[in-house]
């Protein structure tokens, strides 16, 4: 009997936290750049969609470095309208990188997660610089 409610509370968590998921829907939750020239910042908006029956508000959003860069509306995003998530990365750091944005939304637990890749190459040289 206890192991059948603990699967049973188990169920209820798993369907409530899916359901919260399905309130926020992003177009994409990554993007791929290529090659990008060392120093010349890129950037990329990703956008989502309020599902829910109750404004979205986002809580925090927050890279997992310095080189990254999220912007974000503050206002409340109402059922059925769309907003967006500005990622800037700076290209300094030469090489492929791979970088994630936390996204909090209010009043659901479970964070989204976006995702930037690319490769950063030394840029082209200027027309007539030696």
């Amino acid at each position: 009997m206890k192991k059948f409610l603990f699967l049973a509370i188990l169920g209820l968590v798993s369907t409530v936290s899916v359901m919260a998921q399905q309130d926020i829907k992003f177009a994409e939750a990554s993007f791929k750049f290529g090659k990008i020239e060392q120093n010349k910042p890129v950037t990329h908006i990703f956008t989502y969609t309020n599902n829910g029956a109750k404004p979205a508000v986002i809580e925090f959003a927050s890279a997992e470095c310095g080189c990254t860069t999220p912007e974000y509306s503050k206002e409340a995003i109402l059922k059925g309208k769309s907003s967006t998530i500005k990622v800037t990365y700076n290209a300094a750091a030469m090489g492929a990188f791979s970088k994630r944005v936390t996204v909090k939304f209010a009043g659901i637990n479970d964070p989204v997660i976006l995702t930037i890749e690319g490769e950063v190459v030394p840029a082209k040289p200027k027309p007539g610089a030696k």
